[in-house]
């Protein structure tokens, strides 16, 4: 149950800094830092979390095997 839970919430924040980084691709506004009062030291606690996110994302794909009953 935690563990699945820890999933989500990794998988909500890694989707919310891309399309952050989709919206300033595309539109050149800096949504991440709009929603962080463009205060630097804020803006890079959640690229910060966001990149451990990921990594949790990339252990949880090796350590889980969610998709081997795919084949």
């Amino acid at each position: 149950m935690c563990m699945r839970l820890s999933c989500i919430f990794c998988s909500a924040i890694t989707l919310f800094i891309c399309l952050c980084g989709g919206v300033r691709a595309l539109t050149g506004f800096d949504l991440l830092g709009f929603i962080c009062l463009f205060n630097d030291v804020a803006r890079d606690a959640v690229l910060a979390a966001g990149g451990v996110c990921a990594l949790f994302l990339v252990y949880a794909l090796i350590a889980l095997k969610p998709f081997r009953g795919l084949k």
